[in-house]
């Protein structure tokens, strides 16, 4: 025989034994019903899940309807509580607790430090160009009002109305003499109308 083949069939060999002594292992199985160890959250309705304990931190996912999961822990208010999450640092995650039923209950629970709150991705800075257009940053002196004092009142004065004896026309007649020819001329309308 050539020593290549020789070579061929210990390793083929080999190879056949270390299945056999694989197949005779024990095989590794999993109970389906056995649920994991811990107090659980049910979710009722969807619900968010965060980096930490409150809206400020990022958006890892979501929990949907019906979802179970092992609960850690809850934040020192207890608003939050910190549960399993595969995927995110750290494997943990946390929900809103009103959010979620816990079934155990929430006192079992270890209080756990949240982490650092993160920093905003956007800093707030102020443009030079801006600002120089605008004097932010130097005092520019103001004149204030000032108090001056109003005038004194001038009430007017009138002079009282002296009747002359007699110099004029009264009005009356003007007016009785008006009403006489009204009627003399609905008189002669009423005549001629017949």
């Amino acid at each position: 025989m050539k020593p290549f083949t020789l070579i061929m069939i210990i390793a083929i060999v080999v190879a056949f034994a270390a299945l056999a002594d694989a197949g005779n292992a024990a095989p590794l199985q999993q109970d389906p019903t056995v649920t994991p160890q811990g107090p659980q959250i049910l979710v009722p309705e969807q619900v968010n899940v965060r980096l930490g304990p409150s809206i400020d931190y990022e958006l890892v996912g979501v929990l949907i309807s019906g979802q179970h999961a092992t609960a850690l822990g809850r934040s020192p208010g207890g608003e939050w509580i910190q549960i399993e999450y595969p995927g995110v640092p750290g494997n943990t995650a946390w929900v809103y607790a009103p959010n979620v039923v816990l079934e155990t209950g929430q006192r079992l629970l270890p209080i756990v430090e949240p982490p650092p709150t993160p920093t905003p991705r956007v800093t707030a800075t102020i443009d030079p160009t801006l600002a120089a257009q605008f004097n932010i940053g130097e005092a520019v002196p103001t004149r204030l009002p000032t108090f001056t004092p109003a005038g004194p009142v001038v009430y007017p004065t009138f002079e009282p109305l002296t009747q002359s004896g007699g110099s004029g026309f009264p009005p009356v007649l003007i007016i009785l003499g008006l009403a006489t020819v009204g009627v003399f001329g609905m008189l002669i309308s009423f005549l001629r109308g017949r």
